[in-house]
């Protein structure tokens, strides 16, 4: 999908004018009909005030006649409500004509919005996600466009309606009597400034409101996202605190907002009131002097109250016009987000699984410390290699380099022998399956979290990819076995199991990388020993990287790299670091002695 962000409300209607057209047309219909009653109510008026049909419009006089044989005041007065009633009718299909094709543009539009954000979303460069706030987010997919939505579906219609009110009225007005008709629109002016000069402040207030319901939304979802933590740690009182300060903050933002409105609504009510109080006076000294008819006057205030209401609705029009404005800039922050590049063709076939990272140097911004210092290094495919070093030693972020989430400031990075700043990244993540320490499981069914690894793959795959990774036997004591819902982030699950669960999805990807970042951390030491055998089992079909602190999990590895400060430090394979003085050697020694202690508890407690 092509992102092309709009810079302003005119430009979001591009592809659906023609329906707006079309509705603004629907709409003038409706206007030409809704008029038709007042100029058929004052003939009545007049025919039985002056108790004259001269007074009559020609042809419903002439309608009458020949539908009831003679005139009369009951006949012509049945007869012009009925032609009143029929015109009505005739203009309430076009609003409903009116009403489809606004609906039809405005649900289009706010679709594809929502389409261009969520897609935007999952283009945008893996910085973004480190300052962003996923409330935040959620209000712009959702808040946001639900208040362009709102203007979009009557709002435009409204400007239109409005236009071709005074359009159609006032030469109605004209033919009526010319000094009522400028009378009428004396305080016009006063109004269309009022409207003006509150959109200018209700844009600025809006876009406070909406910043502050944001962070209270914000809030909300980290809250519920970590409820156990919060739980956990018995801090329901500090959290319920600073929703209620994010709660306040947002009632005193609507709180002006709201004020503001009030105080629109008043001023213009008061204006639109005079308005036709003045017509009216006015209008009923000219009857007085015999001027103006009562039937005009009536017609002449009828017009005015249509027109005067529409124009005095403006302000809520243009508020919320303002609150679009905003919404469609704070949209824009994200369709204007800078995207990750994609190479077009991505390279043909399965990757072999060779990695070569040569002076390959990164940092995640611009003064921020160096996390990764001059590594070189080559994985040779289908080798199991592992890397171990005290946290922030740079394990994972040389994964994210591999996968082309940050961009990497100098040196090379090769897959198969080819730069992979040069490869397609969709193509480039498809050959790596990776399981990290905290996966992440949907709230679906244990079957639909496996299919995210590899639609469609037959059943005998799926059972062995849980049989390696030692997840099957849980799954089949689950009620629903596969078809269990795992709940959101798989919170119905252990830690070992949501691991293991991510390890089997990964299994069966089967891509020629398989990477597993401190994915084993929660299992215990006898499962750990059957994965291990299985993947010593599956070595040689698939390039191994395996992210550890607990060293048993990289013992059987082919290498071990040992980082420190961004830098490699020690590299072989277990016998020889662990006879070699270094930190390979002092940690393997921590771990062992620790090992033997917990042992030796354990034993203890069994003879007790």
């Amino acid at each position: 999908m092509a992102f092309r962000p709009h810079e302003n409300l005119w430009q979001i209607t591009d592809g659906q004018r023609l329906r707006y057209l079309g509705a603004v047309l629907a709409m003038g219909v409706t206007n030409l009909c809704i008029f038709a009653a007042p100029f058929i109510g004052g003939y009545a008026i007049d025919v039985v005030v002056e108790d004259d049909f001269a007074y009559g419009h020609p042809w419903l006089v002439d309608a009458s006649t020949a539908l009831f044989g003679e005139i009369t005041h009951v006949g012509y007065l049945w007869f012009s409500a009925l032609v009143a009633l029929l015109i009505t009718a005739f203009g309430g299909c076009f609003l409903f004509l009116r009403g489809r094709f606004a609906a039809l543009a405005s649900e289009n539009i706010t679709r594809q919005l929502r389409e261009m954000l969520f897609s935007r979303l999952h283009h945008v460069q893996a910085s973004f996600y480190d300052t962003a706030d996923t409330g935040d987010l959620v209000q712009r997919c959702s808040s946001d466009v639900e208040t362009i939505r709102v203007f979009l579906a009557s709002d435009i219609i409204e400007i239109g309606r409005a236009i071709m009110l005074l359009l159609c009225v006032m030469p109605f007005l004209l033919t009526k009597d010319e000094r009522l008709a400028w009378l009428s629109l004396c305080l016009m002016p006063f109004l269309a400034i009022g409207a003006y000069i509150f959109f200018s402040k209700v844009k600025e207030v809006f876009q406070i409101t909406d910043e502050s319901e944001a962070a209270m939304t914000a809030t909300l979802q980290e809250n519920l996202t970590g409820i156990r933590v919060v739980r956990a740690f018995a801090r329901q009182g500090f959290e319920i605190e600073k929703f209620g300060e994010k709660n306040a903050a947002f009632r005193d933002n609507n709180y002006r907002l709201i004020q503001l409105m009030g105080y629109y609504w008043a001023t213009s009510d008061l204006f639109a009131m005079s308005q036709i109080g003045i017509v009216l006076f006015v209008g009923a000294v000219f009857i007085q002097q015999g001027s103006l008819t009562a039937g005009d006057l009536f017609a002449i205030m009828t017009s005015v109250s249509m027109v005067i209401w529409p124009v005095r609705h403006m302000g809520r029009v243009l508020t919320d016009s303002g609150k679009a404005v905003v919404s469609l800039g704070r949209i824009n922050e994200v369709l204007t987000e800078a995207e990750e590049s994609q190479e077009v063709v991505p390279p043909a076939g399965r990757a072999r699984g060779e990695i070569n990272f040569e002076r390959l140097s990164f940092a995640y911004g611009s003064g921020l410390p160096v996390v990764l210092d001059d590594i070189s290094l080559h994985i040779a495919a289908g080798e199991t290699i592992a890397f171990v070093g005290p946290p922030g030693s740079g394990k994972s972020t040389l994964i994210r380099v591999l996968l082309r989430l940050y961009p990497y400031q100098s040196g090379t990075v090769q897959l198969d022998a080819q730069d992979i700043t040069t490869i397609n990244r969709q193509w480039l993540r498809a050959q790596v399956g990776v399981v990290l320490q905290d996966p992440f499981l949907y709230s679906r069914s244990v079957a639909a979290n496996l299919a995210v690894g590899r639609p469609g793959a037959p059943h005998q795959d799926i059972i062995a990819a849980c049989q390696d990774a030692a997840i099957h036997q849980s799954i089949q004591s689950f009620p629903d076995t596969f078809n269990a819902m795992v709940g959101e982030r798989g919170v119905s699950l252990s830690g070992g199991q949501r691991q293991r669960l991510a390890l089997a999805r990964a299994l069966l990807k089967d891509a020629p990388i398989l990477v597993l970042d401190d994915s084993l951390s929660a299992v215990d030491t006898g499962t750990e020993r059957d994965i291990l055998q299985a993947l010593s089992a599956r070595r040689g079909r698939q390039t191994t990287i395996i992210i550890a602190h607990r060293l048993s999990s990289v013992i059987d590895a082919d290498r071990i790299v040992v980082l420190d400060h961004g830098r490699i430090v020690q590299l072989g394979n277990h016998a020889t670091l662990a006879a070699t003085d270094g930190p390979y050697q002092r940690l393997y020694a921590i771990q062992g002695a620790l090992d033997a202690s917990i042992q030796a508890d354990v034993a203890v407690t069994e003879r007790s």
